[in-house]
């Protein structure tokens, strides 16, 4: 099937996201897929040269692994237009003109929340190019109530089908080994329930401090910024039910129906949640200063650097098992994986000296890997019990997250977008979290910059 030829437009080219995730993403897609034609078009109020424009480009192509043969024909089509995206005539006449040259416009939303929802309101008071294709970037409101609002501001805009909600989590080739790794293996999938698994966490620390994204951070914290859509996501997709088959609506059918049924441990936010923010210690031999010494920081905000959150689905799967959602930073093993603890055997058969250690099974997000604990007898005496580790480093997908991501964007398939129902899903676990941090129930622990987190939490 021939791939049609596309018109990629970024607004907010000028920023961070676009030079270190998406143009990179999409130099391992063109190296990986040389069919795909992408005639790409920077928009940003920045005033950046055509000569500044062409150098990000051919930079963010070639972090990519993109070959200059791929690059070149790029480079002689792109262009930059200085633009205020939320200034209805100056966006009207840009897609005007990009309408007139005949291809199918993606219009990707690289920029702030507050902006992207400006400029989509910018939006609603002309008629948009036939099958435009939106894709924004996530926090999708920030919460339920405003959740609600963009959705209903996008879908007046254009259909459902056409929005691209970005979750770059989906787009890990990891996250997506769930599905072949649960649906694929008839060793899991008959004991990947309740009545095997005692607990799972989903865990997604690192060792970065704050790196000076404070504009962004400070406003986020650890809870909004990684549990309420990466992490409830790949939740959904550990404990979904099977599909039929891989498509759009039954893969994100499945999703939202698992996230329907999560709710706060004992629907208690208290008790279900907890939060912290680093003090000054050492990451990997480096000097980090406490949070709130950070430049850009307001210490009024609480803003969290580590968060947990405790769930559990209720429904017949997975009734009475603990989830463990963390995030956090400037931690010390920056540990990034899915643990699903087994319960112990039901009967061990008498004349062993010890106990059998509970099956423990860990997949690694980053890097990707995979390793089963198991109870083997020892070498030294056959009637102790030891583990063995069976462990492997599964295969790194040639093209980025944000290569799959716009892979499917570009081919006009959302299967990997997230749908308006999930966001509002995901907004509808953790308000409750949300908002009794915001009325002080929950206190700030503490924890040293390098360490594991807070003591109390150990």
């Amino acid at each position: 099937m021939e791939i049609q030829p596309v018109t990629l437009v970024i607004l907010g080219a000028s920023g961070d996201l676009t030079h270190r995730l998406l143009l990179p993403g999409l130099g391992t897609l063109l190296r990986a897929r040389p069919e795909y034609r992408v005639y790409l078009v920077g928009a940003a109020f920045d005033d950046l040269t055509e000569d500044q424009w062409l150098e990000r480009v051919r930079e963010g192509l070639s972090e990519g692994g993109c070959r200059p043969e791929r690059i070149e024909p790029i480079l002689d089509t792109t262009r930059f237009e200085h633009i205020d995206v939320t200034d209805p005539a100056s966006l009207q006449a840009l897609l005007g003109r990009l309408d007139a040259e005949g291809r199918p416009i993606i219009l990707y939303f690289a920029l702030p929340p507050a902006i992207s929802q400006a400029a989509c309101r910018a939006m609603t008071g002309f008629e948009l190019p036939e099958g435009i294709r939106l894709a924004i970037e996530k926090p999708f409101g920030s919460s339920l109530a405003t959740a609600r609002e963009f959705n209903e501001l996008l879908t007046s805009l254009v259909p459902e089908r056409q929005i691209y909600r970005v979750d770059h989590y989906l787009g890990k080739a990891t996250v997506l080994n769930l599905l072949g790794l649960r649906f694929g293996n008839r060793i899991f999938e008959p004991i990947w329930n309740a009545a095997n698994i005692e607990r799972i966490e989903i865990i997604a620390d690192e060792t970065l401090a704050l790196e000076g994204r404070a504009g962004y951070y400070d406003k986020a914290g650890a809870l909004r910024d990684m549990i309420q859509s990466h992490l409830l996501l790949v939740l959904a997709m550990v404990a979904m039910e099977e599909p039929a088959r891989i498509d759009e609506v039954e893969l994100r059918d499945l999703i939202v129906h698992t996230l329907r049924a999560t709710h706060l441990a004992g629907d208690d936010p208290v008790i279900a949640s907890r939060r912290a923010r680093y003090t000054a210690g050492h990451v990997n031999g480096e000097d980090v200063p406490s949070y709130v010494d950070e430049k850009g920081v307001d210490p009024a905000r609480m803003t969290d650097t580590l968060a947990e959150v405790t769930v559990e689905i209720r429904n017949s799967r997975w009734a009475g098992v603990p989830i463990r959602l963390r995030s956090g930073k400037a931690l010390g093993d920056g540990f990034r994986g899915i643990v699903l603890k087994f319960r112990p055997v039901l009967h061990l058969p008498e004349g062993f000296h010890n106990t059998a250690t509970p099956n423990v099974m860990v997949i690694g997000l980053t890097p990707e890997s995979i390793a089963v604990r198991l109870n083997t007898n020892a070498e030294g005496d056959r009637w102790d019990l030891e583990e063995t580790t069976l462990a492997a480093d599964l295969t790194e997908s040639q093209v980025r997250p944000y290569g799959e991501i716009l892979q499917l964007i570009i081919d006009g398939d959302p299967l990997l977008s997230v749908r308006g129902d999930m966001t509002e899903e995901c907004w509808r676990i953790l308000q409750p979290v949300t908002d009794a941090w915001a009325s002080g129930a929950v206190g700030m622990d503490t924890y040293a910059a390098g360490s594991a987190g807070p003591a109390a939490w150990r």
